[in-house]
C-alpha cells in the first residue's frame, strides 16, 4: 500500500511540474518584447563623440576649423517662436574675428561668417554681391542673451534677413536693437567633419 501511495504522489508531482512548465512557457511567449529605441541612422552622435559637440560651445572653448584653432570669445543664444540657435564670436591667433552659427533645422548646420565692414546693402528678394546672386531665405526678429565678450548688451533683440547662393554660400543682415543699421556678414557652410570642438580647460 505504501508503494502505491508513493507512486501516486510521484505522478501528482510530475503532473504539477508539467502544468507549471506549460504556464511559464505560454507567459514567456505572450509577453511583448520591449523594442530598443530606434536611432537616427544619419545622426551625428558618433561624430560628436569623436570631434566634440558644436551644440555645447561657449566662451572659453576652442573650435578647430579646417585645421586652424579659434578661441570662443563670446556666445549669443537666440530664440524666436520656439526655435533656438547660437552664434559664437571666434578669434584666431592673428586676432581676426569670425562668427560661427550653430543651428538645427532639423539637421545640424554650421556656418562660418565674416563681417563685411565696408559693404552696404538693402534687403530685398535678391542681393548682388561680388558677382553672386544671394536669394532671400527667411527673416524675423529674435531675442538674444549674450555670454562672454560679444560687443553687445547682455540681452536684447535682433532683426535679421538671411540669404543663400547655392548650397554653401550665405549672406546675413542683422540689426540689433533699434539702430536700423544692417550689419552684413558673408558665410560659408561647413562640413561637420571640418570642425572639432575642445571644451574650456578645467
Amino acid at each position: 500500500m505504501a508503494d502505491v501511495l508513493i507512486v501516486v504522489l510521484l505522478v501528482l508531482v510530475l503532473a504539477a511540474l508539467v502544468v507549471v512548465g506549460v504556464l511559464l512557457a505560454r507567459r514567456g511567449r505572450s509577453a511583448p518584447k520591449a523594442e530598443a529605441p530606434r536611432a537616427d541612422p544619419f545622426g551625428s552622435g558618433d561624430v560628436d563623440a569623436v570631434r566634440g559637440d558644436p551644440r555645447t560651445l561657449g566662451p572659453g572653448a576652442i573650435a578647430e576649423i579646417r585645421g586652424e584653432s579659434y578661441a570662443v570669445r563670446g556666445t549669443l543664444r537666440l530664440t524666436e517662436d520656439g526655435w533656438s540657435w547660437t552664434e559664437h564670436l571666434l578669434e584666431n591667433a592673428a586676432g581676426r574675428r569670425f562668427w560661427l552659427s550653430v543651428e538645427e533645422d532639423p539637421e545640424l548646420e554650421l556656418v562660418l561668417f565674416t563681417a563685411l565692414t565696408d559693404v552696404t546693402v538693402t534687403p530685398g528678394k535678391t542681393i548682388e554681391l561680388d558677382g553672386r546672386t544671394y536669394r532671400h531665405q527667411e527673416s524675423g526678429t529674435a531675442t538674444f542673451t549674450a555670454e562672454g565678450t560679444t560687443g553687445l548688451d547682455s540681452g536684447g533683440t535682433v532683426h535679421y534677413q538671411d540669404y543663400a547662393a547655392g548650397d554653401d554660400a550665405r549672406l546675413s543682415l542683422e540689426s540689433y536693437g533699434q539702430s536700423g543699421k544692417w550689419e552684413v556678414s558673408r558665410g560659408e557652410v561647413l562640413s561637420r567633419y571640418e570642425v572639432r570642438i575642445y571644451p574650456p580647460a578645467g
